[in-house]
């Protein structure tokens, strides 16, 4: 696995990366798992910003960011929504970008959540997922196109 992380150079095609003995099976497995994922959540949380299905998403937005946006917390929302959407969207077309990009929104988040008391737990597992995609990020750079 060492190889993989320590060779930025590598620019094979995705079909010889799959023949290429000195490439893990399951690192590439482990890539399109992640991929998959930041792909289909934070599209899937974007849209939900719009409809509300899954939770109430103005929860998570401390009442001085509301303040600070004129009371308007519930259309910055959807800002944030169509925002995730073009993240996973990203991620799709050029994971080797937007798994970054993914990874610092999370980030942001969690700090977002550190200021509301009673959402810890929420914040600990955006931080987890920002490293997930961070790794996400480091695979890119093997097996992105």
């Amino acid at each position: 696995m060492e190889h993989i992380m320590d060779n930025p150079t590598r620019t094979t095609p995705l079909p010889e990366i799959q023949a290429d003995a000195d490439v893990s099976p399951s690192a590439y497995q482990a890539y399109q798992l992640l991929r998959a994922g930041f792909v289909v959540a934070p599209i899937v949380a974007g849209l939900d910003k719009f409809f509300n299905l899954l939770v109430n998403w103005e929860q998570y937005l401390p009442p001085f960011v509301n303040k600070i946006v004129g009371g308007h917390g519930h259309e910055l929302m959807l800002v944030v929504g169509v925002i995730e959407i073009i993240a996973g969207l990203g991620v799709f077309f050029k994971p080797k970008v937007f798994a970054y990009v993914v990874s610092a929104w999370l980030l942001l988040i969690v700090v977002n959540l550190l200021m509301i008391p009673g959402y810890y737990d929420v914040a600990l597992r955006d931080f987890g997922l920002a490293l997930g995609a961070l790794a996400l990020a480091r695979l890119s750079q093997e097996f992105d196109r």
